[in-house]
């Protein structure tokens, strides 16, 4: 099952796709919740290359690395990549409020389709105040 969420990024696209692509950024916006943050990110942005998040809890009792590899690259515009037995596909679409990002992944089976929606929209939630907030 194809899960879909989305938001408006009020910025301009190449402020969108930097801080979504750089490990800088991504340790200040990906975490789902205040209690949870990124304590480091690797980016190869390129067919073939790899990435990694490393998500932790701040009180230090759970965490886990997100990675994959990526599988479609087209700059400022589209981003597929695997994890696993899984795939993400990640659409930067410029419009005029903004930029549209939606992302479009495979459910897995440990959560319920509304935990895993919930969480993922909040980290996009995130991005957005966080690119938003870069001015």
């Amino acid at each position: 099952m194809k899960i879909t969420i989305e938001t408006v990024v009020r910025a301009p696209i190449d402020k969108v796709w930097a801080a979504w692509t750089t490990p800088a950024d991504i340790v200040q916006w990906n975490a789902a919740s205040d209690d949870w943050h990124t304590t480091k990110a690797s980016v190869d942005l390129c067919v073939g290359g790899a990435f990694s998040s490393r998500m932790e809890a701040k009180d230090g009792s759970m965490g886990f690395d997100f990675a994959g590899v990526y599988t479609q690259v087209v700059p400022n515009a589209l981003i597929e990549s695997s994890f696993g037995d899984r795939t993400l596909r990640v659409e930067f679409v410029p419009g005029v409020d903004g930029v549209t990002v939606r992302e479009t992944f495979d459910a897995e089976k440990t959560h319920s389709v509304e935990q895993q929606r919930g969480g993922w929209q909040s980290i996009l939630d995130r991005f957005a105040r966080h690119v938003e907030g870069k001015g």
